[in-house]
């Protein structure tokens, strides 16, 4: 579907998904109008000003997902929805656990009735590498949301509404993940690197590949899909070679809820997964509608087996290549 004289609304619209997303389509597109929604007034003040020029386009609603009501409001005249928002800290999630549920489950919940109720044509929702067999709570709130907004599809029954996913893991250089944190350590002048498991392995993406998928949903999705972006991996030991080449690299231990590798595509969704060149496709295994042969044009099954985690990838990342890679992240993020 095309952006241009649309109105699009992004939850969680503050964050660095949100603020990219807007910059994107506002300056690549011609969007009618992009409502910011989120609960931080200090963030949406900050936004307002970085987007001076983009101004007479921007609306910011300040609300929170878990208020139905506001959403609403907020949704009234929306023709797609892009749903970013969510509570997210792992250990903080483990700790505040019904906050979780009330934001991650309930939360979308409320997005899926407003965006049905009002009319919204399509919405994209955010997911994440940890709703795979998950094994923290994060995790599970968001492997439920997951199987909310897919359903959601049969629950709108007749109207015009469809929902699809897009999944991916921790954006590079993103708040809290593993590059900040090794930057400040060197930057304090410190000369060895916490490595919780040797074998440890991630895979890497940026936010302008994340935009770039959803941005591929919000084009080709039918409803009912989760888009996956094939992307390189790299090892952990690896990333810290890059990072501060004579540290020495102490192992830890693997924290509380934290996975040795990350999955995107487990055996068991391989048995409805495409491959599509440059992503791939899950498609539901309930079929509520009659699938067209467009459904998957272009595209191959997966062999039976198939797994796509940050192990098993075909793309590898060199440490020569990490290095290039945080040069250039370096002069985007301050670290």
């Amino acid at each position: 579907m095309s952006i241009d004289n649309k109105v699009i609304l992004i939850t969680g619209g503050t964050g660095s998904f949100g603020k990219a997303f807007a910059k994107k389509i506002l300056e690549d597109f011609n969007p009618k109008k992009v409502i910011i929604y989120s609960r931080d007034e200090y963030k949406q003040y900050w936004m307002q000003q970085e987007f001076k020029k983009h101004i007479e386009k921007l609306r910011f609603f300040i609300g929170d997902v878990r208020d139905k009501e506001r959403l609403y409001r907020a949704f009234d005249g929306v023709d797609i929805v892009i749903h970013a928002a969510a509570l997210k800290h792992v250990p903080l999630m483990e700790y505040n656990p019904i906050e979780a549920v009330k934001t991650n489950i309930y939360g979308a919940e409320n997005v899926i009735n407003a965006a049905i109720d009002r009319g919204v044509e399509k919405v994209v929702a955010l997911s994440t590498d940890k709703a795979v067999n998950p094994i923290n709570l994060y995790g599970a709130t968001k492997l439920v949301a997951d199987k909310l907004f897919i359903a959601a599809n049969a629950y709108a029954g007749g109207k015009k509404t469809s929902f699809s996913i897009v999944r991916y893991g921790n954006v590079a250089g993103s708040r809290g993940s593993v590059i900040p944190f090794f930057m400040s350590l060197v930057n304090k002048g410190k000369k060895e690197l916490p490595i919780t498991d040797f074998r440890m392995t991630r895979f890497w993406i940026t936010l302008e590949e994340g935009v770039a998928l959803v941005l591929r949903a919000l084009k080709d999705s039918l409803g009912g899909e989760i888009f996956v972006a094939k992307i390189p991996s790299f090892r952990i030991v690896d990333l810290a070679k890059a990072i501060c080449p004579d540290c020495k690299l102490v192992k830890v231990g693997i924290r509380p809820g934290e996975k040795l590798h990350e999955i995107m595509i487990t055996e068991e969704d391989a048995r409805t997964t495409y491959d599509f060149g440059d992503y791939y496709v899950i498609y539901p295994s309930i079929n509520w509608k009659k699938k067209s042969g467009a459904f998957t044009k272009g595209a191959k099954k997966v062999p039976e087996g198939f797994k796509y985690s940050s192990d098993r990838n075909e793309k590898w990342l060199s440490i020569e290549e990490l290095k290039e890679k945080l040069e250039l992240l370096k002069r985007n993020i301050k670290f």
